[in-house]
């Protein structure tokens, strides 16, 4: 996939006027783009549609209409659309408890990195996180984390030929995995590949 191009967003007026199509429309092709992993964690891969959401988004929150400040939300966020070798995902950690989230975050340390997806018949391929900047240490994380999961051509082969997709987080305080995917999100998340 292309990144965004300036040329392709839409003014503040623009997106003000379209913003709740828009909206309803982003929030029904996310459906199948995410993936409860256990209780707290979803994962939810993007694509140029949900980043071009975001960014116009944080356009008409910060209120940006000025082009060096617009290209720096494009620079921002096109790092987070798949190239189609690869499927990038927001890896968000969800305690509705303050205090309940605080002591999770205490305990998930570095659990970005313990996030793996496979393809029947491939290997796992472990989450490469946080390119732009480290959000975790040993002993906390941040509930935000940005994901890309790179995969080899057999696995890419297989997926395109129907092979189901598996996910999962192996962190010593935090173990789950969805063992296949469902159907509807392997489909949506194959379409994502070269």
């Amino acid at each position: 996939m292309s990144f965004i191009e300036l040329g392709e967003l839409m003014t503040l007026e623009q997106y003000d006027a379209a913003r709740p199509s828009f909206r309803k429309d982003v929030i029904a092709h996310k459906r199948n783009r995410q993936i409860a992993i256990g209780p707290d964690i979803i994962l939810s891969f993007e694509d140029r549609t949900t980043i071009q959401y975001q960014i116009q988004e944080m356009l008409r929150v910060e209120r940006i209409f000025e082009r060096a400040g617009i290209q720096e939300e494009l620079d921002a966020y096109n790092p987070l659309i798949p190239d189609g070798n690869n499927l990038k995902a927001t890896f968000l950690i969800e305690y509705e408890d303050a205090s309940e989230r605080r002591i999770a975050l205490s305990k998930l340390g570095k659990v970005e990195h313990h996030i793996w997806l496979q393809v029947t018949g491939g290997s796992k391929s472990w989450a490469i996180a946080d390119e732009d900047l480290e959000r975790s240490n040993e002993t906390k994380t941040s509930s935000v984390h940005f994901l890309r999961f790179d995969l080899d051509d057999h696995s890419i082969s297989n997926a395109k030929s129907g092979k189901p997709i598996s996910i999962g987080v192996e962190h010593q305080a935090y173990t789950h995995k969805v063992a296949p995917i469902p159907d509807a999100v392997r489909k949506t998340l194959v379409a994502d590949f070269a």
